[in-house]
């Protein structure tokens, strides 16, 4: 499991010559998780758990950037028991929240007080657009409003856009599309810039994100501009038949989560066969 690019083979050489320089960022569902109609129902591939403690005792740095709530995302991977195996965190709300393996601790801000807004009109708002039977999951500092459950979810999702547009706009929130589901949220609030935030902690010189979305787009984007800046950067895509603007621009393309793990296992034993 080799990038493709030579762009992403820079990164491998960088890793390889550096791996405490290293910052391995992940999203979770899609990417760690296979979609599921209910989100809640939504667990970790096997041994996801596994490959990420593997490759966290060999690089500086492995983070999950997810729009789940932080705890809920390292819950699920079960990352409580990596204190020992390097530095891991989990970024939620697309880094409003912040939980690392050391403290098992969940830090976050108020959510934004427009959210209360969006949860008293948003029954009506889904009524109006024949979507009343949607999906609607509360993750605190977000709502997201998925489709999938429908009989027709593209279109239910496109009936939905104009009027989540006005609402947002009504509570001071943006709107971000995924694989059919809406997600309104604080502006200015994505996963790019919840990588570079990582990135200027951690000093890492070499960066990979994998995704499968459009909510991972701002991070590919992310790693696009500081490749720019001189640090070295891999795009992964978890390839989808539902979406395919990252697996477009990806240095590496995998089959979902299975193929996240693979790729890992391969490169944990890249890695040691250097030690």
């Amino acid at each position: 499991m080799q990038p493709t690019t030579p762009a992403g083979t820079a990164w491998l050489d960088a890793v390889r010559a550096d791996p405490a320089d290293a910052l391995l960022a992940f999203d979770f569902d899609g990417t760690l998780a296979p979609i599921v109609a209910d989100p809640d129902a939504a667990a970790a591939h096997p041994d996801a758990h596994d490959a990420l403690a593997d490759v966290a005792a060999r690089v500086g740095h492995v983070a999950v950037i997810t729009g789940r709530p932080a705890g809920v995302a390292a819950a699920r991977l079960g990352l409580a028991d990596l204190a020992g195996h390097g530095d891991v965190r989990v970024l939620g709300h697309y880094g409003l929240e912040r939980w690392d393996a050391v403290s098992g601790e969940v830090h976050a801000p108020a959510p934004d007080p427009g959210l209360a807004r969006v949860r008293r009109e948003l029954p009506t708002v889904l009524a109006g657009a024949d979507t009343a039977a949607a999906f609607v999951e509360d993750k605190g500092s977000a709502v997201a409003v998925h489709t999938r459950r429908l009989p027709d979810p593209a279109a239910a999702l496109d009936r939905l856009r104009g009027p989540l547009a006005e609402l947002a706009a009504a509570a001071g929130l943006a709107v971000e599309p995924g694989r059919l589901v809406l997600e309104l949220r604080p502006h200015g609030i994505d996963k790019g810039g919840a990588l570079r935030a990582l990135v200027g902690e951690t000093g890492a010189r070499a960066v990979s994100f994998a995704g499968d979305d459009l909510g991972d787009v701002a991070a590919f984007d992310a790693v696009d501009a500081m490749r720019a800046e001189g640090i070295a950067g891999l795009l992964v895509c978890s390839g989808s038949s539902e979406e395919r603007v990252l697996a477009d621009r990806a240095d590496l393309l995998v089959d979902g989560p299975a193929g996240v793990v693979a790729w890992l296992r391969a490169l944990s034993r890249d890695l040691a066969d250097r030690t």
